[in-house]
């Protein structure tokens, strides 16, 4: 199966996005619980848009000294800062240092995908016998929304703080006809962060208009620490026993296959690496989840990286993850002085299927005026005291 460092391009605006750097003091938002307490929220100036547009930057942190950083550009995650078993932070999602650098380009690093997260092949698709035709920005098909899709919008936020968390909501109004959907679309997305070290994200939308939505957070994870090597000895478990093989284009074929004795099977723990010379491209794949049992949600994966000893739980209201292995990566985009490699981080993207208003056999994701869009996902930071072999 042929792939090409085509499918997942970088994020570019051009000269009339250009930024005019100038950070600001902090400031404290909220404390959760007294002056005395670590939980809160802090504001920073992350700088301006060429038009003037001020970007902010917020940092979340708990009690227990985990702090996530978000910023209104793309509605993106720049840090995640969890302890190893010795105690040590890291921030272990990939990142870039400057809003000049994420204007410049990047590949999706944690941002909001959408109005469509992943494919929609040729960019088109027909909806109640109309057909609409969408931005091509990833060969002849349609990628994460197009060519200036939400990860290119700066969003509007609050902070909040309830049931004993701390978070931010973004919210963005995207037109009818942006990048060629139809109706006028109302989404949110808010980032909370609890004592219980669980970063939760929580997506909201409606329309005016009968239209398609698929909305996924796009972070590379590396549990050792941003940068620190490749994630080819996590070991990673994914609750689903089925995927969708796809096309030369990353188009799923239509097909639901089995993973059993297969190198897609990750149904019980494996090391990411050892079976990916057998994927042709590396891991770029949509894996169907199963169904939880009872009331909420469905666990999705749960990676371990066995030199720190961090763990990451997932678990997600989505039918389905795109696991993604940095094959992409090529050395050409930076984040605190190191050049990201190959397969220095993997994406664990919750999701419905890609293509899927293309193809009748999938979960619809059709979004009707008076329904209500709402997905969550949650990813659980712990860690593994003996160190594994």
């Amino acid at each position: 199966m042929k792939r090409s460092s085509t499918r997942r391009p970088a994020v570019v605006l051009g000269l009339a996005a250009l930024v005019a750097l100038g950070c600001l003091s902090s400031t404290t938002i909220s404390s959760a619980a007294g002056s005395d307490a670590k939980m809160n929220i802090e504001k920073t100036s992350f700088g301006k848009t060429k038009d003037g547009t001020e970007v902010d930057r917020y940092t979340l942190t708990n009690d227990n000294g985990l702090k996530v950083g978000l910023i209104t550009f793309g509605a993106m995650m720049t840090s995640v800062e969890v302890p190893d078993r010795d105690g040590k932070f890291a921030n272990v999602t990939l990142f870039r240092d400057t809003l000049d650098d994420y204007i410049e380009g990047h590949p999706y690093f944690g941002c909001v995908a959408g109005r469509y997260a992943n494919r929609i092949a040729k960019g088109k698709f027909t909806l109640d016998g109309k057909e609409y035709s969408l931005t091509i920005n990833n060969d002849a098909n349609h990628l994460h929304g197009g060519e200036v899709g939400f990860d290119k919008h700066v969003w509007k936020a609050k902070p909040i703080e309830a049931d004993g968390s701390v978070g931010v909501r973004f919210s963005l109004t995207s037109p009818d006809g942006d990048q060629g959907y139809p109706g006028t679309l109302e989404a949110s997305v808010t980032y909370s962060l609890n004592n219980d070290n669980e970063l939760k994200m929580d997506y909201k939308a409606t329309t005016d208009k009968p239209t398609v939505l698929n909305l996924t957070n796009h972070a590379y994870w590396n549990l050792a620490g941003a940068g620190s090597g490749d994630v080819l000895g996590h070991r990673l478990m994914i609750n689903g026993d089925r995927y969708l093989p796809c096309d030369d284009e990353l188009i799923p074929t239509g097909k639901v296959n089995e993973v059993k004795d297969t190198p897609m099977d990750f149904t019980k723990p494996k090391k990411v690496g050892a079976r990916i010379d057998q994927v042709e491209g590396g891991y770029d794949h949509c894996y169907v989840l199963k169904e939880g049992k009872g009331k909420g949600l469905t666990l999705c994966a749960r990676l371990v990286d066995p030199g720190s000893g961090r763990v990451m739980e997932i678990r997600t209201s989505q039918p389905a993850v795109q696991l993604y292995t940095g094959n992409f990566l090529e050395g050409k985009i930076s984040g605190g002085g190191v050049a990201y490699q190959k397969h220095f981080a993997l994406c664990l993207e919750t999701q419905h299927y890609p293509d899927s208003p293309n193809q009748p056999k999938f979960p619809s994701t059709v979004l009707r005026p008076g329904e209500k869009y709402h997905q969550v996902t949650v990813h659980k930071f712990k860690v593994k005291e003996k160190k594994e072999k």
